[in-house]
């Protein structure tokens, strides 16, 4: 207990001073004024020993929050924060995320970290099926991702996603009894993409490229080897050529 004590004598609070030296304008340039606090549109605050989130709430432009390997368990300060479309949480101190009501305000959000965290049970993060634009998540690495049938619960419970601990979802977790070919078998390497490249962070403009090349991804990959969106498209395709066709034959019609 000494020890532990010893420990949080150095964790540090979240202060306006530390989000501006480490946060990013709209601009290529690191923001300097306080003032600047609400136009702060990503932040960089990993590997910092943090024990809160206080006064990144006041961020109300952040769209890229990095906040990995940090001593941080609770995360509610962020509800304010409605413009985020990355969340790195990697490697923290979380057993418990917020209630449905704060995944519904983070209504941009496409990209989860939570790996290397501790939470334990489905009911630590039922919240997140409040997440109405979540594409992609990270649990790996949590006392959750060793419990039995973990994909099939968490995939069947958040419906916007379309990957989780690197791998995109196949067909064959989401329809219940359907049995498919080896190519389109769930955990194929047809369906691994790493979610979590080890890339050092550029400007913010590079950051954003970034997350959409990985959605764009996740979404190439469902494109390729989904059954259901193969299927899909040639319906689609099939009635747009008999439609064109059947206005062909009227206008041949008319001019007879």
């Amino acid at each position: 207990m000494d020890s532990l004590d010893a420990q949080r004598k150095y964790l540090v609070t979240c202060s306006e001073s530390l989000i501006l030296s480490h946060g990013q304008g709209p601009g290529l340039n690191l923001v300097e004024k306080e003032t600047d606090l609400q136009q702060v549109v990503m932040v960089n605050l990993s590997c910092l020993l943090l024990k809160n989130l206080d006064n990144v709430g006041s961020c109300r432009s952040l769209s890229v929050c990095i906040l990995a390997e940090n001593f941080i368990s609770k995360i509610d300060a962020l509800i304010t924060c409605v413009h985020i479309v990355k969340l790195d949480l990697k490697g923290n101190q979380i057993t418990q995320l917020p209630g449905v009501v704060f995944w519904e305000s983070l209504r941009r959000l496409q990209l989860l970290h939570l790996h290397d965290n501790n939470m334990g049970t489905r009911k630590n993060i039922e919240g997140l099926s409040g997440c109405p634009n979540l594409t992609a998540l990270t649990l790996y690495d949590t006392p959750l991702s060793l419990k039995g049938n973990y994909r099939h619960c968490i995939i069947n419970s958040i419906w916007s996603l379309k990957a989780l601990d690197n791998f995109v979802v196949s067909d064959e977790e989401i329809i219940e009894n359907w049995i498919l070919p080896l190519h389109f078998k769930p955990l194929c390497h047809n369906f691994y993409l790493n979610l979590y490249p080890a890339a050092k962070m550029g400007p913010y403009q590079s950051e954003m490229r970034a997350i959409h090349k990985i959605i764009s991804e996740v979404n190439r990959i469902q494109s390729v080897y989904s059954p259901t969106l193969i299927i899909q498209r040639w319906i689609r395709g099939h009635l747009t050529r008999k439609r064109l066709g059947w206005s062909s034959l009227s206008l041949i019609g008319d001019h007879i």
